[in-house]
């Protein structure tokens, strides 16, 4: 059965919408631009390619098909003023279309420029936070799309903020990071993974 590898539409938009939303109002832009966030961030993943299918090593363990091993991520040319960033796996086709969200890390130092494979596993100790996934853990949660659903659109953001690394305090799942990032963020890029079973 070929595999159907172009993003559903309303899943982009619904990560597109939840990230302007986001994005709304932030205090960083770039003078002398109109307003308008600079578009030079870039954010990759060594482990897929951006509407690639992403390696089933980084679903969940178990039934899920995987070893529940967090993506690696790379961020470079961040605005202006950033000292840290936050990292979100979300995935808008999950929970009936309501979406799931996999994983929440922040108070990231921006110099570090990346998180690699594995530091999102629960217990880690990489001088950030994380905070509750969908079932609670401050920890990445690996991929688990009901099997025959067609691929799931996994989408993952960093966002570029104004905070100092630590600033946050702990426990904030991605509701609550998003709304303490309003007014402090200053750019935000993606990369989205495709998976299913």
């Amino acid at each position: 059965m070929r595999k159907n590898t172009r993003p559903h539409p309303l899943a982009l938009s619904v990560a597109a919408l939840a990230l302007a939303g986001m994005l709304a109002g932030c205090t960083g832009m770039a003078a002398g631009t109109g307003g308008k966030a600079s578009t030079g961030m870039r954010v990759t993943s060594a482990a897929f390619a951006d509407n690639g299918v992403i390696p089933a090593e980084h679903a969940g363990a178990g039934e899920c098909g995987g070893r529940n091993i967090s993506p690696p991520v790379a961020w470079s040319n961040l605005p202006a003023k950033t000292r840290s960033v936050a990292v979100l796996v979300f995935d808008p086709d999950g929970a009936a279309g309501l979406g799931v969200s996999h994983w929440v890390a922040y108070n990231i130092a921006a110099e570090r420029g990346e998180l690699k494979a594995g530091e999102g596993q629960a217990g880690s100790n990489f001088n950030f936070t994380m905070g509750p996934n969908v079932a609670g853990a401050p920890a990445y949660r690996g991929m688990c799309p009901p099997v025959g659903d067609r691929p799931h659109h996994y989408v993952l953001t960093v966002v570029a903020t104004d905070l100092a690394p630590g600033s946050l305090p702990a426990g904030l799942g991605r509701d609550a990071l998003l709304a303490a990032l309003k007014g402090h963020a200053l750019g935000g890029q993606s990369v989205v993974g495709l998976y299913s079973r």
